[in-house]
Protein backbone atom coordinates (compact mmCIF):
# COMPACT_ATOMS: atom_id res chain seq x y z
CA UNK A 1 0.00 0.00 0.00
CA UNK A 2 1.16 3.51 -1.30
CA UNK A 3 0.37 6.69 0.37
CA UNK A 4 0.89 10.08 -2.24
CA UNK A 5 -0.11 13.75 -1.37
CA UNK A 6 -0.76 16.01 -4.20
CA UNK A 7 -1.21 19.70 -3.73
CA UNK A 8 -4.07 20.67 -5.88
CA UNK A 9 -4.66 23.93 -7.83
CA UNK A 10 -7.15 26.23 -8.73
CA UNK A 11 -9.76 24.67 -5.98
CA UNK A 12 -10.66 25.11 -2.75
CA UNK A 13 -9.06 21.76 -1.21
CA UNK A 14 -5.42 22.27 -0.20
CA UNK A 15 -4.73 18.53 -0.14
CA UNK A 16 -5.04 14.99 -1.42
CA UNK A 17 -3.90 11.89 -0.22
CA UNK A 18 -4.28 9.00 -2.45
CA UNK A 19 -4.08 5.46 -0.32
CA UNK A 20 -2.91 3.24 -3.67
CA UNK A 21 -3.07 -0.89 -3.48
CA UNK A 22 -1.47 -2.11 -6.94
CA UNK A 23 -3.57 0.00 -9.69
CA UNK A 24 -6.61 0.55 -7.60
CA UNK A 25 -7.44 3.60 -5.21
CA UNK A 26 -7.94 2.08 -1.58
CA UNK A 27 -9.15 5.10 -0.42
CA UNK A 28 -8.65 8.89 -0.75
CA UNK A 29 -8.65 11.96 1.76
CA UNK A 30 -9.26 15.37 0.44
CA UNK A 31 -8.42 18.63 3.04
CA UNK A 32 -10.82 21.67 2.78
CA UNK A 33 -13.26 21.87 -0.30
CA UNK A 34 -16.98 21.14 -0.46
CA UNK A 35 -17.34 18.25 2.11
CA UNK A 36 -20.73 16.34 1.23
CA UNK A 37 -19.25 16.73 -2.58
CA UNK A 38 -15.80 15.28 -2.11
CA UNK A 39 -17.65 12.41 0.19
CA UNK A 40 -20.04 11.48 -2.27
CA UNK A 41 -17.00 11.26 -4.93
CA UNK A 42 -14.78 8.86 -2.65
CA UNK A 43 -17.35 7.04 -2.00
CA UNK A 44 -17.74 6.42 -5.63
CA UNK A 45 -14.45 5.71 -6.97
CA UNK A 46 -12.77 3.77 -3.56
CA UNK A 47 -11.63 0.45 -4.97
CA UNK A 48 -11.69 1.46 -8.33
CA UNK A 49 -8.15 0.83 -11.02
CA UNK A 50 -6.66 4.37 -11.17
CA UNK A 51 -6.99 4.63 -15.14
CA UNK A 52 -10.78 4.45 -14.87
CA UNK A 53 -10.71 6.83 -12.21
CA UNK A 54 -8.95 9.29 -14.50
CA UNK A 55 -11.54 8.39 -17.44
CA UNK A 56 -14.75 9.73 -15.03
CA UNK A 57 -13.10 12.64 -13.26
CA UNK A 58 -10.56 14.07 -15.74
CA UNK A 59 -11.76 17.63 -17.36
CA UNK A 60 -14.89 18.24 -14.92
CA UNK A 61 -14.81 21.87 -14.54
CA UNK A 62 -16.18 24.48 -11.39
CA UNK A 63 -17.45 27.46 -12.35
CA UNK A 64 -15.60 28.57 -15.47
CA UNK A 65 -11.89 27.56 -13.37
CA UNK A 66 -11.09 25.20 -16.02
CA UNK A 67 -10.91 22.70 -13.18
CA UNK A 68 -12.28 20.99 -9.88
CA UNK A 69 -11.99 18.72 -7.37
CA UNK A 70 -12.84 16.16 -9.09
CA UNK A 71 -10.32 16.93 -12.31
CA UNK A 72 -7.62 18.03 -9.32
CA UNK A 73 -8.12 13.92 -8.52
CA UNK A 74 -7.22 12.79 -11.56
CA UNK A 75 -4.65 15.12 -11.86
CA UNK A 76 -3.35 13.81 -8.98
CA UNK A 77 -3.81 10.08 -10.13
CA UNK A 78 -1.89 10.94 -13.42
CA UNK A 79 1.03 12.43 -11.43
CA UNK A 80 1.46 9.59 -9.30
CA UNK A 81 1.56 7.16 -12.17
CA UNK A 82 3.96 9.21 -13.94
CA UNK A 83 6.08 9.41 -10.73
CA UNK A 84 5.99 5.42 -11.29
CA UNK A 85 7.31 5.78 -14.70
CA UNK A 86 10.09 7.65 -14.19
Amino acid sequence: MIEYNYKPKGVCSTNIKLIINDDKLEDIIVTNGCPGNLLGIRSLIKGMKLKDIIKKLEGIDCKGKNTSCPDQIATAIKEYLGVLTK
